[in-house]
């Protein structure tokens, strides 16, 4: 009877091997008289935060790789299914087969890479387990405030220079939070980033979401220009739910994900809707950025050719007659002399 007890006991028992590894530095002691204990706790400590902002960085790149890979994959593999159902009217057979065999390499390739970057995911998150605890990670806290669903008090609408103000500072102080939430792909990943910062459940972030779609377009990632789209949509209809219910969008974004996660096609089909009209008004956006970009860039070229009473050299060449241009062409005065002499003194296009 007294062995039976013992062995219930044993096992009822908890582990406490978990704290076997429990990395604390400020309470190791110093023998050195002549060091500073604080100052070295101090620059223990530094260190290690700066060693775990570079691991959670790799992280977070693993990440944005993988997504950019499974993006680039789903792109190939529509390709290749597109290819494969039929022959285009005039289209060349040998170029067909060879552009199949091209795109088949590349998904193959890709889905080589993506099983990298699971693997890669996967190692990084068995070191992240394998990490010893320290003061700044051995506990979190749960709930450091608590918001109510109540009907917000209506506010003078601010001037567009507040407003302005307002979204630029907010921007600055959140930008990374703001990106990392749009790469984010599953649901509930979405919900507890939110849930964890609740403060980026507001207007500005959609903006500033549809302004990075914007940058990734302009520089042709639209593998993660589509990503970020989707997410600024789920933080745009989060927005549109709390309007519809008037009550504070920080207090009704987990409805939202309850009623997406369980929702019908219509409900779906909704969202995808708006989710591609974004992105048509992205590419449309980058576009017409890009042409004024590259007519300023023109504009500043001819504002450097610009010579003696303002007159663009480029101009001037293509306006003279070809006997002109041949002669600056070959550098050939006699031949520019004899043009002059053709021409007729009263005949003023020159």
């Amino acid at each position: 009877m007294l062995e039976s007890r013992v062995g219930e006991a044993e096992k009822m028992s908890l582990d406490y091997s978990v704290w076997d590894h429990i990395y604390v530095s400020d309470d190791e002691d110093v023998a050195c008289p002549f060091v500073d204990t604080p100052s070295l706790f101090r620059m223990r400590h530094r260190e290690r935060l700066e060693k775990m902002a570079e691991f959670q960085q790799r992280g977070e790149d693993l990440q944005d790789n993988y997504v950019e890979c499974q993006h680039l994959l789903a792109e190939a593999q529509r390709r290749l299914e597109d290819m494969e159902e039929g022959k285009k009217e005039g289209e060349d057979e040998e170029e067909r087969e060879a552009e199949l065999k091209k795109v088949r390499a590349e998904v193959k390739k890709l889905k080589k890479d993506e099983k990298s970057f699971q693997k890669l995911i996967e190692e990084y998150r068995q070191e992240e387990k394998k990490l010893p605890w320290n003061v700044d990670t051995i506990s979190k806290e749960g709930f450091s405030k608590s918001v109510l669903n109540i009907k917000p008090v209506k506010k003078e609408e601010a001037t567009e220079e507040e407003n302005v103000e307002k979204h630029k500072t907010f921007v600055e102080k959140n930008a990374k939070e703001i990106k990392h939430f749009g790469m984010l792909r599953r649901w509930d990943d979405s919900q507890k980033y939110l849930s964890d910062n609740p403060h980026l459940v507001c207007e500005e972030t959609a903006n500033c979401l549809v302004v990075i779609c914007i940058d990734f377009e302009i520089d042709e990632k639209h593998a993660l220009m589509e990503q970020v789209a989707h997410q600024a949509i789920v933080m745009q209809s989060i927005l549109d739910l709390a309007r519809t219910l008037n009550v504070d969008p920080r207090g009704c974004f987990r409805q939202f994900f309850s009623k997406i996660k369980i929702a019908d096609k219509p409900y779906q089909d909704a969202f995808s809707r708006e989710l591609e009209l974004l992105k048509d008004r992205v590419r449309k956006c980058a576009q017409i950025k890009m042409e004024g970009a590259m007519k300023e860039l023109e504009e500043e070229e001819m504002q450097k050719r610009l010579g003696p009473g303002g007159l663009d050299p480029v101009e001037v060449y293509e306006s003279l007659p070809q006997e002109f241009q041949r002669s600056f062409d070959e550098k050939n005065i006699q031949m520019m002399q004899e043009a002059m002499d053709k021409l007729d003194p009263e005949d003023d296009t020159i």
